[in-house]
């Protein structure tokens, strides 16, 4: 007799739950004075405070008591395998420097896949207290309000009128990205970096018309695919690639102006 599967209401109600719970448990740190640990080998900077570990383990806790056979991929932790199909994604603070500095601009990513299809998206704010989350009924965001609204991307088929977003300019690394990047850059209507998950948030409420980033892993990105999709958009590697294992990411409200930016960061 096979396990039964988890219904799609089921799963959506945890992934608010850990939304909830790692919320209440960030906000205790936000603008606070946090102890910063270097991940990084060498010069760079890859920062972790005990704010992402705190958070993340109590999502892991939550996840093993609602559905222990479910497997789990976090940033701070070993990966959980799972003994079926699911897998949730975990990235307690996606944006720790924003956290680090007291901006905003950051946000807790919950993710879930059903044989590597990702299917269930949350990137939470608790601090402004806003949600954005996607499932098979659509994409929809909660404010501050405690309203839930439909998101929906805006038709942008022009890139001279086009809001393009980044993190960082150095996601960049070599000419190669660099120049591409630069290049698209000198085309767009205006360019504003910062925001991490914030920024495809953004997108997919309509406020910004392409993001492009390099450098990004699978729990910075996975939850978010659902998120932009739902919603209208559309978010690949610059190679026109499924974007599920992070890299090089463009992400595009519009997909006549996601074609017109590939043909660009493609070379």
């Amino acid at each position: 007799m096979g396990t039964r599967q988890p219904s799609s209401r089921s799963l959506l109600a945890l992934a608010h739950e850990l939304a909830d719970l790692s919320g209440d448990a960030l906000r205790r740190h936000f603008r606070r004075s946090l102890a910063v640990t270097n991940k990084a080998v060498g010069p760079d900077f890859d920062p972790v405070t005990e704010a992402d570990r705190n958070a993340e383990r109590i999502m892991r806790k939550a996840i093993a008591r609602a559905f222990p056979e479910h497997g789990i991929f976090g940033e701070e932790f070993e990966p959980v395998s799972g003994a079926g199909r699911y897998e949730w994604i975990l990235d307690p603070i996606d944006g720790t420097r924003a956290f680090m500095m007291g901006s905003p601009l950051w946000g807790t990513l919950i993710g879930l896949t059903d044989g590597g299809r990702p299917v269930l998206g949350v990137m939470n704010q608790p601090f402004t207290r806003e949600r954005f989350w996607a499932a098979a009924g659509g994409a929809r965001m909660r404010g501050p309000d405690a309203r839930s609204r439909r998101l929906r991307t805006r038709a942008s088929a022009k890139l001279e009128e086009a809001v393009l977003t980044s993190t960082h300019p150095d996601l960049f690394a070599g000419s190669f990205e660099r120049e591409r990047f630069a290049e698209l850059k000198s085309r767009v209507l205006m360019t504003r970096f910062g925001g991490d998950c914030y920024g495809y948030c953004l997108l997919a409420a309509g406020f910004v018309d392409l993001i492009v980033e390099a450098g990004l892993k699978p729990y910075d990105v996975r939850a978010l695919i659902p998120i932009i999709e739902k919603a209208g958009g559309i978010i690949t590697t610059w190679e026109g690639e499924p974007a599920l294992n992070g890299g090089r990411i463009i992400a595009a409200g519009d997909a006549r102006l996601h074609r017109q930016a590939l043909r660009i960061l493609g070379g």
